[in-house]
């Protein structure tokens, strides 16, 4: 395990130097006050440091709290304040978003940029021997003067993921820590499901304060896999690491899937990526012409699974099994198990769209939200969970997502999922990114409008959106309002936040 290496950028730390700080942080986190089961927020962007951070918060036994860094005032306060956090580690450049927002005084830690995150985010030089901000606690001097703690939990808590927020306020997911049969099963289910097993070189590309990426890059460091984070990801940066690292296993989210494919032919064709063995993605509908290609491209060394924070990961499959079932996302793993329940809460028959219900299993903790045991117990039907998706099982046993039942648009009576639409969208030629929602309208009640980012030199006019829809899918799919838009708002993540373009639409009406 001692051989195995985190790096980013031009750092490197062996497994064993990166538990050595954890231990320290630790040790210093407990003179700070933290206790086990304690919250501690961590503000940072793609690092090492945010690795040993998240690491050194669960040795003590305290739960780390992974932050999205674009928040800012409300968004931010409502967060360290529903966590409760008792301390902050903050990126320098971070910190004046955090401190205008502290709900009390808190210890904060402060991490200076590596030079491989400076170069990403354009952040400038770091003057030598800058002091901390306002006082605040830094990093390296600080961890210097702390002893290792020298007992770790048996079985350290999960992070606390907080959900997008895409339909109201954030909610903090609490699981239970696992038992070491829980553990021992869960990491079964992920090397399945993942495609991934202890001696590969893995990579991280997206940003760690979401679940996903959160859990892989923590799963690999503490199983001794060898670890690459990316600082920010880019398509051409993305394939100059697999190169350079022989990376031979991932985890993306279809936007990335779509940022590689717009790449010149050239450069697609030059690229080494014959190292890869495994790519696993999920989080976002991914176009079946989009997997097509990527297939094509690298080979059969696409996997895909479904799950979230609250679930765990419940169903996967391979290339092979997506090419003879296209458009799934794969069939339930071994110990968990699917339904689709019907409106009336009936189970719907293999083809037909319903709400979608999983049992994770006995291996997979318990979980409630923070102060909202209600929103968890009104998931919950005879054992099964629902997440709020839309879709239906084949005769084989392989699940297919419609979309989010609250993204599903009623227009005339007619059930639309506007995921089928963009899954279209997305492969016309020029088409960079799209949104697809329901609007106001008079006579349906609800209409389809598509949000439609563009190359500027395609060319590409509403009226040409709207005819490539027609030629290609049904009339009362083809969206009535079409607007090209720069400015979509994703998270690098591939989270897509509709609520945000279709409050313009809704609030006035």
């Amino acid at each position: 395990m001692s051989q195995a290496r985190i790096r980013c950028g031009d750092r490197t730390r062996t497994t064993g130097e990166l538990m050595d700080r954890a231990r320290r942080i630790a040790g210093g986190l407990s003179g700070l006050g933290v206790r086990p089961g304690d919250r501690v927020a961590v503000v940072l962007r793609n690092d090492i440091e945010f690795v040993e951070v998240s690491l050194g918060i669960a040795v003590l036994g305290a739960v780390p709290v992974p932050v999205n860094w674009h928040w800012k005032g409300a968004e931010l306060g409502y967060l360290l304040t529903d966590c409760s956090a008792r301390a902050v580690f903050a990126h320098r450049d971070l910190l004046p978003a955090v401190e205008d927002v502290l709900p009390r005084d808190l210890p904060v830690i402060e991490v200076e940029p590596s030079p491989a995150l400076r170069a990403a985010y354009r952040l400038g030089t770091a003057a030598a021997g800058d002091p901390p901000r306002s006082g605040r606690m830094e990093l390296e001097s600080w961890l210097a003067a702390q002893e290792p703690l020298a007992e770790a939990p048996t079985s350290p808590p999960l992070s606390v993921i907080y959900t997008s927020g895409t339909t109201g306020r954030p909610k903090g997911i609490l699981r239970e820590p696992m038992t070491p049969a829980q553990g021992a099963a869960v990491t079964e289910r992920l090397f399945r499901a993942f495609g991934l097993d202890p001696a590969m070189r893995t990579l991280v590309p997206a940003p760690m304060y979401h679940s996903a990426p959160n859990a892989h890059a923590l799963f690999a460091a503490t199983s001794g896999i060898d670890l690459t984070i990316m600082p920010r990801f880019t398509a051409p940066d993305f394939l100059d690491t697999v190169r350079r690292h022989r990376i031979e296993h991932s985890q993306v989210v279809p936007t990335m899937f779509v940022r590689l494919l717009a790449l010149p032919e050239e450069q697609r064709a030059a690229a080494d990526v014959s190292s890869l063995r495994a790519v696993v993605h999920a989080a976002a509908p991914c176009s079946p012409e989009v997997k097509r290609r990527m297939i094509g491209w690298w080979g059969p060394v696409i996997l895909e699974y479904y799950g979230a924070s609250e679930i765990g990961t419940v169903v996967a499959c391979d290339s092979d099994e997506w090419l003879a079932h296209p458009g799934t996302v794969g069939r339930a793993l071994d110990g968990c198990r699917l339904r689709i329940l019907a409106e009336d809460g009936t189970e719907a028959p293999p083809g037909e769209v319903g709400e979608v219900y999983v049992d994770p299993g006995p291996a997979w903790p318990r979980f409630t939200y923070i102060g909202d045991d209600g929103k968890r117990a009104a998931m919950e039907r005879d054992g099964f969970l629902t997440l709020g998706d839309a879709g239906r099982l084949d005769a084989d046993g392989f699940l297919y997502l419609s979309d989010r039942l609250s993204d599903m648009v009623i227009s005339g009576g007619v059930n639309v999922y506007p995921a089928e639409i963009e899954s279209f969208l997305i492969t016309v030629p020029g088409v960079r990114d799209v949104a697809v929602f329901g609007i106001p309208d008079p006579d349906l009640g609800e209409a389809l409008a598509a949000h439609v980012d563009t190359d500027p030199d395609s060319g590409l006019t509403e009226d040409d959106i709207r005819e490539r829809v027609r030629a290609n899918l049904a009339g009362y799919k083809v969206p009535r309002v079409v607007v090209l838009d720069r400015e979509l708002p994703r998270e690098e993540s591939g989270k897509l936040f509709k609520r945000r373009i279709r409050e313009r639409y809704w609030t006035p009406a």
